[in-house]
């Protein structure tokens, strides 16, 4: 079964990672997919040559999405090329890992600008075209576990996932009356970019498979049937929820 089929998906930091899986998933369920990225063009051309061949039809507009007009053009992009918005999957994030005392600021403004008013005005401008559309639609954005848990080394990007977290909660409220679902998937540990020097410690990456009661840590490809599903119709009831994928880590306080 194909679960966007005729649909058409914008996926934002898709060039890696969860994006980039979440994109090709997009596709493998019938729908055309339009992917945001910021730096990585073999990589944003590599993820569009796996939509095609998934069936789908892609296109890759570059640009960063801490800059608000990033938004508006590339929802302005996905219309031209492919008549309209029907799902927004707000991904892009980073984590430059550092200690608390001494975060420099440009770190956390930078965190704060990509993560959180990224996510905002993507968001928003994805939001805004559905509405005037006039058929709804779902957006699902990627928070974290992080926004439940905190963080020695995450002081500055635990506060924008709880931040993403909330921002659907409030939009599901804003956004119902037009008939556009909201909704968060919160990834535990899962193997991308942004932990890879993290995770490269083995003691570490030994200690986080053992507090996952499933036994391993996540791959972006075990977010794609939670954010299909969000973004599906087989969802047509759920708005303002917050999804937890995480090998059930959360829960394992013992």
């Amino acid at each position: 079964m194909k679960l966007l089929e005729g649909k058409t998906v914008l996926v934002t930091g898709a060039s890696t990672g969860i994006g980039r899986a979440a994109a090709i998933g997009a596709a493998q369920h019938g729908a055309d997919v339009v992917i945001n990225y910021h730096s990585r063009d073999e990589d944003a051309q590599s993820c569009i040559a796996a939509i095609e061949a998934a069936g789908g039809r892609g296109l890759a507009v570059k640009g960063d999405v801490a800059d608000a007009a990033t938004a508006t053009d590339f929802v302005a992009r996905a219309v031209d090329a492919f008549g309209g918005v029907d799902v927004m999957i707000s991904n892009a994030g980073i984590c430059p890992f550092h200690a608390f005392l001494d975060m420099p600021t440009e770190t956390v403004e930078r965190t704060f600008r990509v993560n959180l008013h990224g996510a905002y005005y993507m968001v928003q401008a994805a939001a805004r075209q559905m509405v005037a559309q006039g058929r709804g639609g779902a957006i699902v954005a990627v928070s974290s576990i992080s926004a439940l848990v905190g963080g020695e080394f995450q002081t500055h990007y635990t506060p924008t996932k709880a931040g993403v977290h909330s921002l659907m909660q409030s939009t599901a409220i804003a956004l119902g009356k037009h008939g556009i679902r909201c909704n968060s998937v919160l990834p535990g540990t899962i193997l991308t970019e942004i932990n890879k020097e993290d995770l490269a410690d083995d003691g570490k990456r030994r200690y986080m498979e053992a507090r996952t009661p499933l036994g391993r840590l996540g791959q972006p490809e075990d977010m794609v049937g939670p954010i299909v599903f969000l973004a599906s119709d087989m969802a047509a009831y759920v708005t303002g929820a917050a999804l937890l994928v995480d090998g059930g880590m959360y829960v394992n306080l013992q």
